[in-house]
């Protein structure tokens, strides 16, 4: 049987094997009979599950698992027509749904049509009330914690961050309730604290105000907390009680925080939510809904299935509502339970609930599937799921990340190992809107995974994290092997706004013998952090035995390629292409070869590898400017220790120079000719963030009559000025009050007419 033109493309392009033997039925000398077909329908309730009388998705399930007992001669398709099918409950198969005899079970879209399953309740009788609100009643078993107006998620109403001197945690609870407004609330233990520490994030439930103190739900707090051994390695120093705590990011799920077009609250005393409508809801005519259901689909053991063309939405999550509340690990994972075995390899964190939840399945087909608006994680594949793939799928605007691979057991029982699976020509966008700390993709200890050709793009941390464990012994000799993350697109992760640290466009841990990263495009990972604390490939904790080769880099916050400390060894990163100049590759054996750093320019070549890159070929690649001042002349009012000027203008972002704390300091570069400049770049260095200084564009050194463009606050790292049409020979970045500028690069790029 001749497979469809795009999946041939996609085949061909990746050699992806295994997609083939899965997605494809194998050509025979004589041609297989026609699938037999049943029929699904959301108001199906037959028997016999035929055209002109559907049944529901359960009856129709039935009905295939008597017709697989009794044998199969051909495939089995259950076509489901469009509509939306309620979930009060996950549907549910297992070893008994599967396929047998060389034949598949096909759960398929109808041709033209839309199924999906939704875990939503929609929200009715909506009231106004006061302030330009909106009030509705909410029926038992339903808890809103995402509520979705017309398809757009709204937000639940917060305050202000509180600062660690306000809100000072501690292991039984925080100061600052007076200061924050919380103890003047009228119910103040139906919010939550909101806390990012680096890479986690703590959502936890108030539970009581006593003066100036808050306590907080438990285990939530403990588990958010150090002196538990439970929390992760011993060197880890992210908990809420720790140095890196900088305060509460916000309270939220008060009334007296609903202030903002968007923001609702949550009354479970006395079941109600209440809504600011955007500019032209009328919520008397709005559809609202609300996830309830937690899954909506559940494989077990199931074998040879697949599942095409269908769509998964409102699931929701509800751990985060109840004690347990949501106390962060790392990628999406939390700690859970009162109590528990001292975990310093992350064996017991706990995956966030999916959409769609694979155990142990064996040969399955995920495609062309769309996965919106979730208060969790899309698809998880774990318990030995095995030879089995997700490919040309949508997920996108969904509260933690798109797509978990696998466990956290360092060396599983064969049974239990996750080997041979494939992630493809997915597009991810909008992840982790709620839980920041999520990655797109995760995988933990998985063996020959495949993740090629899939688009990622405006995620808060990590893109694609593969490996898992640290640096605990165990993970040096663990299942993790022959990986190969390539030709994927990953464009705007790691984003400021959201508030997450230490990861990367491409993130991994653990030895991984046989293991590539080639191909990739990875343009604006941490682009703007005011510190040095995002990478474009991070192979952090033991990485080990990595090939990183050909990708194409640009625009980062940190390095292009970094390897955390001396004991992730033999990496080998060559022939890349990046706007970074290079930075050292730890580790014994480790070596950079032929790789093309520091480049204002992209060469055709890695144009070309760009465009590949992702879901649908052709893609935009943003290409760099020239930089003029690369190699200018540089002079500053003073020099802090032996830091030099020069460093400023080698394009560097690794390196700094600073002057001393002065009034009016200032930093110049003599470009050496009258130039006509469009763009002027300044990254500040990684332990000041320069703030309230003019950049002066000049024709003279005494810069009489130059062109002033102020800076107001902190700035980002990199400041981006637009100066179209401006000519000038010398740049200065002077302060307008007392301080010190403290730069890590400067470019100065010509305007569009001349390149």
């Amino acid at each position: 049987m001749r497979a469809p033109s795009l999946l041939s493309a996609a085949v061909a392009a990746a050699g992806l094997t295994a997609l083939v033997a899965t997605a494809l039925p194998a050509s025979t000398a004589q041609a297989a009979p026609s699938p037999r077909t049943l029929h699904a329908s959301p108001e199906g309730t037959g028997a016999r599950c035929t055209a002109g009388r559907p049944c529901s998705l359960e009856g129709a399930r039935d009905r295939a698992r008597k017709d697989i007992a009794d044998g199969m001669d051909r495939d089995l398709r259950i076509q489901l027509a469009g509509g939306v099918y309620e979930r009060t409950e996950p549907l549910r198969l297992d070893a008994r749904d599967s396929g047998r005899d060389g034949h598949t079970v096909r759960w398929t879209a109808a041709p033209g049509a839309k199924p999906v399953l939704s875990g939503g309740r929609r929200i009715t009788g909506w009231q106004a009330g006061e302030g330009g609100t909106w009030q509705a009643s909410v029926p038992e078993g339903v808890t809103p914690r995402q509520l979705f107006v017309d398809g757009q998620r709204a937000t639940r109403a917060r305050g202000a961050a509180c600062a660690a001197d306000v809100c000072d945690a501690g292991k039984d609870g925080m100061t600052g309730a007076r200061a924050s407004g919380v103890a003047d609330w009228k119910r103040p233990t139906e919010a939550e604290a909101v806390i990012r520490v680096r890479w986690r994030n703590y959502h936890c439930r108030i539970t009581g105000v006593e003066g100036d103190t808050l306590t907080f739900a438990r285990p939530c707090w403990t588990n958010s907390a150090s002196g538990t051994g439970r929390t992760g390695p011993a060197w880890d120093t992210t908990t809420v009680d720790s140095a890196k705590y900088q305060g509460v990011s916000w309270f939220e799920n008060a009334p007296e925080l609903l202030d903002k077009p968007g923001e609702f609250t949550w009354d479970a005393q006395d079941r109600t939510v209440t809504y600011l409508p955007r500019k032209g809801e009328r919520m008397d005519e709005a559809e609202t809904v609300t996830p309830r259901t937690e899954q909506l689909a559940v494989l077990d053991g199931t074998h040879h299935v697949a599942l095409t063309g269908i769509g998964f939405q409102y699931a929701a999550y509800h751990q985060p509502n109840t004690d347990e509340g949501y106390a962060g690990t790392q990628a999406g994972l939390t700690l859970t339970g009162a109590e528990g075995p001292q975990d310093q390899a992350g064996r017991h964190y706990t995956k966030p609930s999916a959409a769609l939840t694979v155990r142990g399945g064996r040969h399955l087909t995920v495609d062309r599937a769309d996965f919106t608006h979730l208060g969790g994680a899309g698809i998880v594949l774990e318990r030995g799921t095995k030879d089995s793939t997700v490919t040309r799928s949508s997920l996108t605007d969904l509260s933690s990340g798109a797509l978990y691979i696998g466990d956290t057991e360092p060396r599983p029982e064969p049974g239990l190992r996750g080997e041979r699976n494939t992630v493809a020509y997915n597009t991810i966008r909008e992840t982790g809107r709620e839980y920041t700390d999520a990655v797109g993709i995760w995988a933990g200890y998985e063996a020959g995974l495949t993740v090629d050709h899939n688009t990622l793009d405006r995620l808060p941390y990590s893109g694609i994290s593969v490996g898992w464990g640290w640096n605990q012994p165990e993970v040096r000799k663990s299942v993790l092997r022959d990986n190969r993350i390539t030709h994927n697109r990953i464009t705007d992760v790691m984003r400021v706004k959201d508030g997450q640290h230490d990861g990367g466009a491409i993130y991994t841990q653990g030895a991984q013998h046989g293991s590539t990263i080639s191909g990739n495009y990875i343009n604006r990972s941490a682009y703007g952090n005011t510190e040095r604390d995002g990478n474009g490939i991070y192979l952090d904790e033991q990485s080990s035995h990595l090939k990183v080769e050909k990708n194409v880099l640009t625009r980062l916050g940190y390095k292009w390629v970094s390897n955390w400390a001396g004991y992730g060894i033999d990496n080998h990163a060559t022939g890349n292409w990046t706007d970074t100049p290079a930075p050292a590759l730890g580790g014994e054996g480790s070596t950079m070869t032929g790789n093309h750093t520091g480049l204002d320019r992209l060469p055709a070549a890695a144009l070309k590898v760009a465009a590949r890159a992702g879901a649908a070929p052709g893609g935009e690649v943003e290409q760099l400017r020239p930089d003029l001042a690369r190699g200018a002349t540089a002079t500053q009012s003073s020099t802090e220790g032996e830091a030099g000027a020069a460093r400023a203008l080698d394009g560097d972002t690794n390196t700094d120079t600073a002057t001393l704390e002065e009034k009016g300091a200032w930093w110049q570069a003599d470009l050496g000719a009258r130039r006509r400049l469009g763009q002027i770049e300044v990254w500040n260095g990684a332990s000041t963030a320069t703030a309230d200084f003019d950049v002066l564009l000049s024709d003279n050194p005494a810069f009489t009559g130059a062109t002033r463009i102020p800076v107001t606050g902190a700035a980002l790292r990199p400041t981006l000025l637009e100066t179209e049409g401006a000519t000038a020979r010398y740049i200065r970045i002077e302060l307008r009050g007392s301080g010190k500028v403290a730069l890590s690069s400067v470019l100065a790029h010509p305007d569009k007419r001349n390149g």
